[in-house]
């Protein structure tokens, strides 16, 4: 994501934007899907006035030295993979090379900021900024305080992400003002990996097609649960959902059939196979069969539960911006629209589906099974 990133600090204005990465292949190849897409966005008139792809990519510097690189920059976003022993070497070598005033952004999805800063010797400088990809095109960037994190570093964090223009129009950006592992929108989507992995494991077990259940979802996107796994990477459910049993419940971890797929290299779109095959980076499979076991109504169940446990837990303070999260970053609508209405249908399911499964985790916890959320809008 890091060259998406770089895209929208170019689209926003700034004047030096330095790209950094392992080696000078990486970095020439990304600068080089950046000018595509600038000229891409340029014959379309997506640009804004004054702009041309030529003279934003002007304002691009490519440096493989890490020192160099961060030796005058001001704002700096990490975008590696989502392992916390990298990001906290990483983060080791920010505080020691950035200038003492430099804000240091990771972006990543799920993981403590806070942990995170402790390598850095400026924790009152390091804040999470969880960017959704396609980054130019949705609006939503999660803001995250570490423990130590100064209201400075927010408000001045969150006037440089405001600058950053996205095509759905004006940049959503929630402040969590307290750590939770995944933040709003990867906790609800990762708490329903678990009901994703049972199928998976269920699917292997009886012999059913992928593809059949990824056809029961047509209804709720328009790439279904595990093509849209293969899209993301198996290596990042991998990682994430393995965070999330060392710090949630080891109910999360990633499962067999996903962690042998990833052990043995097969991770998805970006590897040409994982759970389906991806000739030449696209997928071709038949939705004509449904399976008849993804349940829409469990899902928004499961997410409609966690978001709950996010008020409980005084993540967020009601859950219309849970809501509005989902639809700026997923292009999902919230649970809370129709688990208003559903609660207690979605809690009946809940709790026959963790008799099933023997998920525990998922039980429904007091404030979704009371409906008091409801009063909580705001």
């Amino acid at each position: 994501m890091g060259h998406e990133i770089a895209q929208v600090a170019l689209m926003g204005g700034f004047k030096t934007v330095i790209l950094n990465d392992l080696t000078e292949e990486i970095i020439n190849k990304a600068a080089i899907k950046i000018k595509n897409s600038l000229e891409r966005l340029e014959s379309k008139g997506k640009l804004n006035e004054g702009y041309t792809a030529t003279n934003l990519m002007d304002n691009l510097v490519k440096e493989v030295n890490l020192e160099k690189a961060l030796s005058n920059a001001d704002f700096i976003v990490e975008a590696i993979p989502e392992v916390m022993i990298l990001k906290r070497r990483l983060f080791e070598k920010l505080g020691k090379f950035a200038p003492n005033h430099a804000i240091l952004a990771t972006n990543t999805s799920t993981m403590s900021i806070s942990e995170i800063a402790s390598t850095s010797g400026r924790p009152d400088k390091v804040i999470g900024c969880h960017f959704f990809t396609p980054i130019v095109v949705l609006r939503l960037i999660e803001i995250i305080k570490g423990k130590k994190t100064s209201e400075d570093t927010v408000k001045i964090v969150k006037e440089i992400c405001e600058k950053f223009p996205a095509l759905q129009g004006k940049r959503l950006l929630p402040i969590l003002q307290k750590e939770s592992p995944g933040f709003i929108v990867n906790r609800l989507t990762i708490t329903t990996g678990l009901y994703l992995i049972w199928l998976l494991e269920y699917s292997r077990e009886k012999g059913i097609p992928l593809e059949n259940i990824d056809a029961d979802a047509e209804s709720l996107a328009e790439i279904g649960p595990f093509a849209k796994l293969d899209y993301f990477g198996l290596d990042t459910t991998y990682n994430v959902m393995s965070y999330f049993a060392e710090v949630l419940s080891p109910e999360f971890s990633p499962g067999k059939t996903i962690s042998n797929l990833v052990n043995n290299g097969h991770l998805g779109k970006k590897t040409g196979k994982g759970l389906f095959d991806w000739k030449g980076g696209k997928l071709n499979i038949s939705k004509t069969e449904k399976a008849g076991l993804f349940n829409v109504e469990l899902f928004m169940a499961i997410q409609l539960n966690e978001g709950c446990r996010l008020l409980e837990d005084k993540i967020v303070s009601g859950y219309k911006i849970i809501d509005d999260t989902m639809m700026a970053g997923m292009n999902l609508p919230g649970p809370f629209g129709p688990g208003k209405r559903n609660y207690e249908k979605w809690t009946r399911l809940l709790e026959d589906f963790v008799e099933n499964s023997g998920i525990k985790y998922l039980k429904p916890c007091k404030l979704m099974k009371s409906g008091d959320f409801v009063n909580m809008r705001k």
